[in-house]
């Protein structure tokens, strides 16, 4: 049968031939794009596995050529070294009670500052958004030193608080969940909610917060991996060995000419178990999160 021939509704030969044709080239674009991210994955995974296997070698085997992924004689030397003669573990502590209350602060904020900037209908809060983002292009390394002096005259240096002066509030953070609220969360529905006696607060703990579930998720890994990361501020706060972060604490194995890689190597293995624990826990809000950003209505 021709195409001519056809009746209105059916499919020629030629035209099932040709959407079988575009469903294995679709197929075949697929399997190759798998495989090409595959491959820059393994890529991108290759120097941490370097990471992990130094930190189980000896420091013969650490400089063998050509390296070798898996020690040909395993030992644990490196690690109890680690844990015997630093604080590691009070390292990673402060860390963690750094990150953590840093994490809450910024999405406290944030999910206040969002749900505002996006749902109230004023004017002036247009204007202190714009402040907001301008705010994000400012390096902290111009307000760190202003910064230090206000925390040392509120002696906060050598504390938790001290730490958290600077990481309290994250401009980004505020973007990304006003973007969500907009596009993820309907003004007919919060003003369903206002038509039946339920208030502000009520609103938003009980109707915005869940539906923020995944950009929550995603703000606080990128929060989280903020505060763990930090080193700059952290290291000008602190100044005694019992108040160091691990990012402090990870640059004393490195001296003026030497660097101790065994060490190094198990510490950073050690310091990698909570944020990689973290983003696994979270992997999909934070995909979710990040997305959803963009959307339009």
């Amino acid at each position: 049968m021709s195409i001519a021939d056809a009746r209105p509704g059916e499919m020629t030969a030629a035209e099932i031939a040709l959407g079988r044709s575009r469903r294995r080239r679709r197929r075949a674009a697929d399997r190759l794009i798998d495989v090409l991210l595959t491959v820059v994955s393994c890529l991108m995974l290759l120097p941490l596995l370097f990471l992990v296997s130094n930190g189980f070698k000896t420091p013969q085997e650490m400089l063998a050529w050509p390296p070798t992924i898996i020690p040909n004689e395993p030992t644990f030397a490196n690690f109890s070294a680690v844990l015997r003669d630093t604080p590691l573990l009070r390292w990673i502590g402060n860390s963690l009670v750094f990150a953590v209350l840093s994490s809450i602060s910024i999405l406290a904020t944030s999910a206040i500052a969002g749900y505002i900037l996006a749902k109230f209908p004023f004017r002036s809060l247009s204007v202190l958004f714009m402040v907001i983002l301008a705010t994000a292009i400012v390096p902290f390394e111009v307000y760190m030193i202003p910064l230090y002096f206000q925390a040392q005259a509120l002696g906060l240096l050598n504390t938790t608080w001290g730490l958290l002066l600077g990481y309290l509030v994250m401009s980004f953070g505020i973007f990304l969940i006003r973007q969500n609220v907009i596009h993820s969360i309907p003004d007919e529905l919060i003003e369903a909610a206002r038509i039946d006696g339920a208030g502000e607060l009520w609103i938003f703990w009980r109707i915005v917060l869940p539906l923020l579930r995944g950009a929550l998720g995603a703000l606080g890994v990128l929060a989280f991996f903020q505060a763990w990361t930090a080193f700059a501020w952290p290291l000008i706060v602190a100044s005694r060995s019992e108040a160091y972060t691990i990012e402090v604490g990870l640059a004393l194995f490195q001296t003026g000419f030497t660097v101790d890689l065994g060490r190094v190597s198990a510490a950073s293995a050690l310091v990698l178990i909570p944020s990689i624990t973290l983003f696994v826990w979270l992997r999909r809000n934070f995909v979710q999160g990040v997305a959803s950003t963009g959307l339009k209505e």
